[in-house]
């Protein structure tokens, strides 16, 4: 059976690459589950000094997997299944996020919904130039709450604005203008910045580093953490509204979904 996630730790830089290119790295919850133990041990080992995010196919990742999430809808109790599905995710980015160390996320292609956040709660973002950013959870009648907390810690409120109301894709050169990227590359140097950038960083003290980023945080004067954290009933109260099960169905089903234009 093929690993959800490939692992490595080597010089002391960890690895984590997302391995499922045949759904487009879309996240179950198995697949946050495994992510979230691996960034568990690499938060505990002090001989890591750089944590690096990456995927293999083409596409970093598409966010969740929402052939599963409609599934929630059979289970005995859904609520409490949407909720444990927002809390493993909040358990991961916030872990990310919080790792005192600092941390790339390299993306050879697009990030979708819930693949944004794993990529906004790293310090640096390195991309390939055919990469594009989406929240589309508006289409589907649901609300990427989680993603909101780091969004704005990482940009402002116009670019978050723009990117969680429209849905639309902002693109390579876009993202790079708005902040959303650090670095943008041709596809097949993508490998090679990556080294590139972790020679430099590994260039610090592992000491200074550490201290650096804890001051960003500080300076930067917002509880990033907590944010996510109270997100995530947002997002679980989010799935229970007969919109988000319009909106999964129709994407499921291929077609446009027919909102409820009632105000409640």
């Amino acid at each position: 059976m093929t690993k959800l996630i490939q692992t490595e730790v080597v010089g002391g830089v960890a690895t984590m690459t997302l391995n499922r290119p045949e759904k487009r790295n879309a996240l179950t919850r198995d697949f946050i589950g495994e992510m979230n133990e691996w960034v568990t041990s690499v938060s505990l080992d002090e001989s890591i000094r750089l944590f690096v995010i990456q995927s293999t196919g083409d596409v970093f990742c598409a966010g969740m997997d929402l052939g599963e999430m409609q599934s929630r809808i059979t289970a005995v109790d859904p609520e409490t299944e949407w909720q444990k599905d927002s809390d493993v995710y909040n358990d991961l980015v916030s872990k990310i996020f919080q790792l005192e160390i600092p941390t790339i996320a390299v993306l050879p292609g697009p990030a979708l919904a819930g693949g944004t956040g794993m990529v906004f709660a790293c310090d640096i973002v390195l991309a390939s130039n055919n990469v594009f950013f989406q929240l589309p959870e508006p289409r589907r009648g649901i609300t990427a709450a989680m993603v909101c907390p780091l969004l704005l810690y990482r940009t402002n409120v116009s670019t978050a604005s723009y990117l969680l109301l429209s849905g639309k894709r902002v693109e390579a050169d876009d993202a790079l203008r708005m902040g959303l990227i650090n670095e943008l590359v041709p596809k097949d140097q993508l490998t090679t910045r990556r080294d590139e950038l972790v020679a430099s960083i590994l260039t610090g003290s592992q000491s200074a580093l550490g201290i650096t980023k804890k001051h960003l945080r500080k300076m930067a004067n917002v509880d990033v953490a907590g944010q996510i954290r109270a997100s995530a009933s947002v997002s679980a109260e989010a799935r229970k509204t007969d919109d988000a099960k319009e909106g999964l169905a129709a994407f499921l089903e291929k077609r446009k979904p027919v909102w409820d234009a009632s105000i409640s």
